[in-house]
Parts: C-alpha cells; sequence; structure tokens
C-alpha cells in the first residue's frame, strides 16, 4: 500500500467569499433581467420591425407571442 501526504501547498482553494458569490449572484440577475426585457420589448413594442431582417420564423415565433399575451398586433 501507498502512503498518500497532502502537500499544503497543493491544497484545494477556499470557497469563494460570501461577498464574490452575492455579487456573482446579482450580476447573474442584472443580465437575466436585461434579457427578460429585452424579449418582452420585442413581443409587446417592436411590431416586428427590429427583428423582420432576420427572417420569417422570428417574426412569426414575436407574432404568436403576442397573441398569447394579449397584446394588440393586428
Amino acid at each position: 500500500m501507498s502512503e498518500h501526504t497532502l502537500d499544503p501547498a497543493a491544497a484545494p482553494a477556499a470557497p469563494a467569499d460570501a461577498s464574490v458569490r452575492s455579487a456573482r449572484d446579482w450580476s447573474i440577475a442584472a443580465v437575466a433581467a436585461v434579457v427578460a426585457l429585452l424579449a418582452l420589448w420585442a413581443v409587446f413594442f417592436d411590431n416586428g420591425q427590429a427583428i423582420a431582417a432576420t427572417g420569417d420564423y422570428l417574426h412569426e415565433f414575436s407574432h404568436d407571442g403576442r397573441h398569447l399575451f394579449g397584446a394588440p398586433c393586428h
């Protein structure tokens, strides 16, 4: 059998500090909120102008989303 010793220099790093985790969580939440607001803008207020250049598929997807949310579109 072999004996394993733990080298202090090779010890795993300490877990991230609570403030670092909190900042990371808040930044992830902020990015998710911005993406959600952009999606809502595209569905409710864009009326197809910004996504018309991407093709009919995205236009129809947002059009159906307007109907799903009850937003007036035509």
